[in-house]
């Protein structure tokens, strides 16, 4: 059951458990389920900075929480973006939302993907379906301080065309000289002419110096283990692996303890983790 909350007036300051007023600026549809919110703080500041690979907890007053990935800019901060997927009662009712409504913001919190270890090394980015959009702020990241970076690699796997996450950035990117783009879905239907496959198959066929790349994986656990094994193939070490897990998460904090992991709490230990912390925790399905 979600934690629900009511809007408040706000007159003190926040604090980690403290919800800020934000106002929803647009929402936008992805595809068929999943959409994309802008929101900025009512009470006229700029939005808490985050870094790459961070979550907020957001409140659908009346309703509950729930923890979404940040998939904006984090070099754009007036705007706070998160890309959800409807599976439950409170992202659907967030998905209802109108332009003027007013949600609760708590956070940003969790650990951020390792973009600046990474530089002077070759980078492999593997989504898939929505794990592009905790992904894509690593990708803004990367493209405005371009010159620091080696080989950049994008591999993005959805289960058909429909499902695809920001197309015209997407087309962008893939037209960009400095950075190698391949999309696939795991079933085709026409007009699609593109890879068909399992977003594995992707990895044999770019180009990257094993010894000297970071890669950082977001999607489907079932994915992220085989894209591993792949990785380690073509030599990568495994602690140049990163992914990020969002098991369970509910309250941001490691209160609750929905989301332990064995030793680790998901939302205080993570998202982002190097793959030798977590690697026989993501061969044990039941946990």
């Amino acid at each position: 059951m979600e934690n629900v909350i009511s809007p408040t007036k706000q007159s003190e300051p926040h604090s980690e458990m403290t919800p800020r007023l934000h106002t929803v600026q647009s929402l936008t549809h992805e595809t068929r389920d999943t959409f994309t919110i802008e929101l900025t703080p009512t009470d006229g500041g700029k939005p808490n900075r985050f870094a790459p690979g961070q979550f907020n907890m957001l409140y659908a007053f009346g309703v509950g929480e729930v923890p979404i990935s940040i998939s904006g800019d984090p070099d754009k901060p007036d705007r706070l973006i998160h890309t959800i997927r409807e599976v439950g009662t409170v992202t659907k009712a967030l998905a209802h939302l109108r332009v003027g409504s007013t949600i609760g913001v708590r956070g940003p919190y969790g650990t951020p993907w390792p973009i600046d270890k990474a530089k002077g090394n070759d980078l492999v980015i593997i989504a898939g379906g929505i794990g592009l959009a905790p992904l894509r702020p690593v990708l803004y990241s990367i493209l405005s301080d371009r010159r620091k970076y080696g080989q950049v690699v994008l591999l993005y796997g959805t289960r058909s065309p429909s499902e695809l996450l920001f197309r015209k950035e997407l087309q962008k990117w893939r037209a960009r000289f400095d950075l190698e783009v391949k999309i696939t879905v795991d079933r085709a239907v026409d007009p699609w002419q593109g890879n068909v496959g399992v977003v594995t198959t992707l990895i044999p066929r770019v180009s990257f110096d094993p010894d000297q790349t970071t890669a950082m994986l977001c999607g489907p656990e079932v994915m992220m283990r085989f894209s591993i094994m792949e990785l380690r193939k073509s030599g990568i070490p495994e602690e140049n692996l990163f992914v990020s897990m969002e098991r369970n998460m509910k309250c941001g904090c490691g209160l609750c303890g929905h989301c332990q992991c064995g030793p680790l709490f998901v939302c205080q230990d993570g998202p982002v983790f190097p793959y030798p912390q977590v690697k026989k925790l993501m061969n044990i399905r039941e946990m």
